[in-house]
C-alpha cells in the first residue's frame, strides 16, 4: 500500500441547455410555423407553399446538424435522447397528415408512416433498459428519403416534375416498411434474457 487514494474519474455533466438542444426546441418550435404556412396555402397558393417547403427544409436540417453538434462535443443529454425523436415525429406527422388532408397524398401512405414511426419510438423506450437501437443506415435512407419526397410534395413543381414526388413517396415507403422489420428484430435481441 503506497497509502495514496486512488479517486473516481471525474464526468463533466452536459448541460440540458446547449446547442443540440436548441436546435431540437428550434426544431419544435418550427412545427406550427411549418404547418400555420400550409394551411395558409390551402396547398394552392404557390407562395406559401413556397414558404412551407422551405421551413420545412429548414426544420428538417435541424435534424441532421443537432445530431451531429451533440456526437461532436459531447453534448449528448437525456432530455436530447427523448425531445429529438419527438420532434422528428412531429414535423413529419405534420407534413404526412396536411399532405393527405388537402388530397395531394394518400391517406394509407400516412397511416403506413406514422405507424412505423410511432412503433419504433415505442419499440426504443421499451428496450431502453437493455440498450439502444441506434440509427441504421437504412434508417437514415429512410429520413433522407421521406425528406425529399415530403419537399417535392410541397414545392409547387410544374406538372412534368410534380409526377416524380409519387416514385420518391413509393420508395420511402418501402424503405420505412423494411427498416421497421429491421428494428423490430434489433428490438427482439436486446430484450432476450441472456444466459
Amino acid at each position: 500500500m503506497t497509502g495514496a487514494t486512488e479517486s473516481a474519474p471525474v464526468v463533466a455533466r452536459v448541460p440540458v441547455l446547449n446547442a443540440a438542444n436548441g436546435l431540437t426546441l428550434l426544431r419544435l418550435l418550427l412545427v406550427p410555423v411549418f404547418a400555420g404556412s400550409v394551411v395558409v396555402s390551402g396547398m394552392s397558393h404557390a407562395g406559401w407553399r413556397t414558404v412551407a417547403c422551405l421551413v420545412f427544409v429548414v426544420a428538417s436540417v435541424t435534424d441532421l446538424v443537432d445530431g451531429w453538434i451533440a456526437r461532436r462535443f459531447g453534448l449528448v443529454t437525456s432530455v436530447g435522447k427523448v425531445a429529438d425523436p419527438i420532434a422528428d415525429k412531429a414535423l413529419t406527422g405534420a407534413a404526412l397528415l396536411l399532405l393527405s388532408w388537402y388530397d395531394r397524398l394518400p391517406w394509407w401512405v400516412t397511416a403506413v408512416i406514422l405507424a412505423r414511426e410511432l412503433g419504433i419510438t415505442a419499440l426504443r423506450f421499451w428496450v431502453i433498459r437493455h440498450g439502444v437501437i441506434a440509427a441504421s443506415r437504412g434508417g437514415k435512407a429512410k429520413t433522407a428519403l421521406q425528406i425529399l419526397a415530403i419537399t417535392w410534395y410541397l414545392w409547387p413543381m410544374p406538372a412534368a416534375l410534380a409526377v416524380v414526388g409519387p416514385w420518391i413517396m413509393a420508395a420511402a415507403v418501402l424503405v420505412t416498411v423494411v427498416t421497421g422489420f429491421d428494428y423490430v428484430a434489433q428490438a427482439l435481441r436486446l430484450r432476450r434474457p441472456t444466459r
